[in-house]
């Protein structure tokens, strides 16, 4: 049985024909835990848009073996002022079964309950969205996701503007879905949690700096190397030159990808 749930091929993708994220290789395991780590603008959302087909590759591919993929958007994607409750918004997370529109089972009902309790929301079905605090959304928006019953999960910054019970919290259903075989990728700025609870980490910085276990990814060498790729961002640049003899390949968990500073490649939009 393939146990391989992406399988990144050189994928570069972009906007307006800009590239984002560069020559990408490597794969996905089912049932891993991995965190994306770079500064802002170094690719990571666009990564994760890349995975869901929101984005078509400029070259290279995204090869999925997962079949239900589920999404996490950061709360600033989120439009709180909508005239909804709690429950309407959990229970979207059952659109794949039943539709926009379709009517909940009692054993659907059942099942909702049980996630608002795991994710400590019992009792708050009937409150505003608007009333609720960013972490109290956040476990509402994590209890929508196990409803989607998805094999990989994708999760964009989940823990911005949360207090640090509710990190502590939803670090236990991320490490509930992954002791479920599902497979969990989390885009993150804190090192300190990167490092505490993610066995493997990506770092990019539009490029793939290092991937493979945390410990040999989250060193200050990598960590100031993606910082001076950054700092050395060229405007103007062609959109993507590449290095002779670079291929950017980081096939599996245990070989890691150092950048050249001296590549240029394009801004995105």
């Amino acid at each position: 049985m393939n146990n391989t749930c992406l399988d990144f091929r050189n994928l570069t993708l972009g906007y307006q024909g800009h590239a984002a994220v560069h020559h990408l290789s490597g794969d996905v395991q089912r049932g891993s835990l991995t965190a994306v780590v770079g500064a802002n603008g170094s690719g990571k959302s666009t990564l994760l848009k890349g995975i869901a087909g929101i984005l078509r590759p400029i070259n290279g591919a995204c090869v999925p073996g997962f079949r239900r993929i589920a999404y996490l958007a950061q709360q600033s994607e989120l439009d709180r002022t909508f005239p909804a409750r709690v429950i309407n918004l959990v229970s979207l997370g059952y659109w794949h079964k039943r539709g926009l529109l379709g009517r909940l089972t009692p054993a659907d009902k059942i099942r909702l309950s049980a996630c608002l309790d795991a994710v400590g929301l019992t009792g708050f079905e009937k409150r505003p969205l608007d009333s609720l605090s960013g972490g109290q959304m956040q476990r509402a928006l994590f209890a929508r996701t196990m409803l989607q019953d998805a094999d990989l999960i994708r999760l964009d910054e989940p823990f911005n503007a949360v207090d640090a019970r509710t990190i502590a919290d939803l670090i236990l259903v991320i490490k509930g879905w992954v002791s479920e075989g599902r497979t969990v990728l989390c885009v993150l700025h804190d090192h300190a949690l990167v490092r505490e609870h993610f066995a493997q980490t990506l770092l990019m910085a539009r490029k793939p700096v290092a991937w493979g276990a945390t410990s040999d990814v989250m060193t200050s060498e990598n960590l100031s190397m993606a910082r001076s790729f950054q700092e050395a961002w060229d405007e103007q640049a062609g959109w993507c030159e590449e290095d002779a003899g670079q291929g950017g390949h980081t096939h599996g968990h245990d070989h890691i990808t150092h950048l050249p500073h001296h590549r240029k490649v394009a801004g995105h939009v």
